[in-house]
């Protein structure tokens, strides 16, 4: 005889047994252990650590990694083994970084050091300008104001120098320690990139087997597909800031304007911050042509609208095309909370990190969706008649 089974309760219908809930236990349950890890100094002291000694070395090899990676694959399909790919691109780049460091490195520290000396006198000449040009009574107001930023900027210019200046002096254990680091990760990096080159492509596949045989499929495709994002991004960044970096110091040279060279680095290293990158790359510019000539102003801004030409129809679709697919204003919402949160850095890294959690989300959604259905026409449908005969 058969026991007659007991109706569940509505806590067992709306809580145990909802999937729903329980993945949002389950997050909970992660966001705890974080913030009780982050509360315990004997045990997020040593992770801090580890990070700060080994994050720069890895993000360097990394950026290196995404950008050599597709080489080595093409020649490894063609027969060349890898590591004799490794270490000819590793020549390659030894030989570049030492014609940069004899010839172009001496001549972009001239003129920086040209321009920092000249900097204070640029700024005044082309305030002094500017209030001749707003020398009408109509504009008095807007005059004050740009009189009181001008001496608000100063005032500032000269609090961070005296800071610094302060800090270097009182803390050259802390500045010492800083460069150290910066050394072992300028020397650690290539061994590391040399490692990732040669066996990275096995990652995923190797981490994959700590997942049970099921899940590792799926795990290989979210990692794959991580890869893919981030290689993209940062490969497609870095081209186009080389790009953007040799048309401005060729614009530049072509006008004949002061420290090309210079600008055109800064405007190829500011490229990195998109879409406002270029804009701020293009003030040190404005000021030096103002105070050269008008005529070279507008040569100067007619520079800018070439290569901002260039650049958006050009440029840009050729080299990083769709690959990310996020709406500009996403990207201008992410610059402004990861440079809130995390400075510079956030800045740089807040679309690979956006574009690496966006794929982790999906993914995630799609396991649900998978697991919970109702999501197209026909599952919809399916359950519905399910449930009608269930009631019957």
């Amino acid at each position: 005889m058969k026991s007659e089974q007991k109706p569940r309760s509505w806590f067992w219908s709306w809580v145990v047994n909802n999937r729903l809930v329980s993945v949002l236990t389950i997050i909970l349950l992660i966001l705890l252990i974080l913030l009780v890890a982050s509360k315990v100094p004997w045990l997020a002291t040593p992770l801090i650590l580890v990070g700060q000694i080994v994050g720069l070395p890895i993000i360097l090899a990394g950026v290196g990694y995404y950008l050599l990676n597709p080489v080595v694959d093409r020649l490894e399909r063609r027969g060349v083994a890898r590591s004799w790919t490794i270490t000819g691109l590793f020549i390659l780049i030894a030989g570049l970084l030492a014609w940069g460091i004899l010839s172009v490195v001496p001549l972009i520290q001239r003129q920086t050091v040209t321009l920092l000396n000249e900097w204070p006198q640029y700024w005044q000449e082309l305030t002094r300008t500017v209030n001749q040009w707003l020398n009408d009574e109509r504009l008095g107001s807007l005059r004050a104001q740009l009189d009181q930023l001008n001496q608000q900027l100063s005032d500032q210019s000269s609090r961070s120098v005296s800071h610094l200046a302060q800090t270097t002096w009182s803390s050259v254990g802390g500045v010492v320690s800083r460069i150290a680091s910066i050394v072992v990760a300028l020397v650690t990096a290539p061994f590391i990139l040399f490692y990732l080159l040669r066996d990275g492509h096995r990652l995923p596949a190797y981490l994959s087997r700590l997942l049970p045989i099921k899940k590792r499929q799926s795990a290989m495709n979210l990692l794959i597909e991580m890869n893919r994002q981030v290689s993209n991004y940062v490969r497609g960044q870095l081209i186009v800031a080389f790009i953007v970096a040799v048309l401005f110091y060729l614009g530049f040279w072509i006008i004949g304007l002061k420290f090309a060279l210079l600008l055109g680095v800064v405007a190829g290293v500011l490229n990195l911050v998109p879409y406002l990158g270029s804009f701020l790359a293009m003030v040190p510019a404005v000021v030096v042509a103002a105070m050269a000539s008008p005529w070279m102003l507008v040569k100067v801004l007619i520079v800018f609208i070439i290569e901002q030409t260039l650049e958006g129809r050009l440029i840009s679709p050729l080299v990083l095309g769709s690959s990310l697919k996020i709406h500009p204003l996403t990207i201008i919402f992410v610059l402004l909370i990861a440079g809130k949160a995390f400075g510079v850095v956030g800045v740089i890294l807040g679309i690979p990190g956006y574009a690496v959690i966006r794929v982790i989300v999906t993914q995630t959604f799609q396991w649900y969706q998978g697991v919970v259905g109702g999501y197209t026409p026909a599952e919809s449908e399916k359950q519905g008649e399910n449930g009608y005969h269930e009631e019957n």
